[in-house]
């Protein structure tokens, strides 16, 4: 099993990319802490949950100290938790886009900050992986406060890469295209966006979130012990053309 004994957590598991995530990291023999702010059931045997809002950091603190109580330690922090938004640069207003930045971007840096700083104090070799987007790469029309967040999260991801490198924890993210979970589900079901995404993938189709998780429980595992710094997309060739 690519990541037996390691402890994890992943934020956002309720549901959707973490939900998937949380459970391929389970099946490969990680002790998981499932966070979210919706309560989660059906939990395998070797995970927990812990209710967390990662837009306050004290709660993500008390996460991470959750997980060493539960589990003994910390090797694996997927920072998953997002929310999605609509609204050109014309129409955006301050609320909203100081939500989206408090929950995507914070939130990610956050959860960075606490691991990074569990697994420095400890020695431990760890995997941190954050969720960025092809948003987060290139523009789109009526997405502002996405994309500026998730700009932050691949820059987030690279400037703590170079600061923790001689900690030996490695840093990366991942850029997800366009992915049928329930944040993008309404969106989809519009005949006219569908035909706009899909014709704008190479590969033609939205992606799954478990072709998300595999590339997620790579990240964390052994294999990629040479790998940090890095935005990895999976977006069926959307940042290629």
């Amino acid at each position: 099993m690519e990541l037996q004994n390691k402890v994890a957590i992943i934020t956002g598991a309720a549901s959707g990319i973490g939900r998937a995530i949380a459970d391929d990291f389970s099946s490969q023999g990680a002790k998981v802490i499932y966070s979210d702010i919706s309560e989660i059931k059906d939990l395998p045997e070797n995970g927990k949950y812990f209710k967390a809002d990662v837009s306050k950091s004290e709660e993500v603190k008390k996460l991470v100290e959750f997980a060493v109580a539960e589990f003994g330690s910390l090797e694996v922090m997927v920072n998953n938790a997002g929310i999605g938004s609509m609204g050109g640069i014309l129409e955006e207003n301050d609320d909203n886009f100081a939500k989206v930045i408090e929950i995507n971007l914070k939130g990610a840096f956050y959860g960075t900050r606490e691991a990074a700083k569990y697994m420095a104090e400890n020695n431990i070799k760890g995997s941190i992986i954050n969720m960025s987007s092809i948003l987060g790469e290139v523009g789109f029309k009526g997405a502002v406060s996405y994309c500026v967040s998730k700009g932050g999260v691949s820059q987030l991801t690279q400037a703590s890469a170079v600061d923790l490198a001689e900690k030996n924890i490695r840093v990366n993210a991942i850029g997800p295209g366009f992915v049928k979970t329930a944040m993008t589900e309404e969106l989809l079901k519009n005949p006219d966006f569908n035909k706009l995404i899909t014709s704008s993938t190479p590969l033609g189709r939205v992606g799954k979130p478990q072709e998300i998780a595999g590339l997620a429980t790579f990240l964390a595992s052994d294999k990629a012990s040479y790998i940090t710094g890095q935005v990895m997309f999976a977006d069926g060739g959307w940042t290629s053309k």
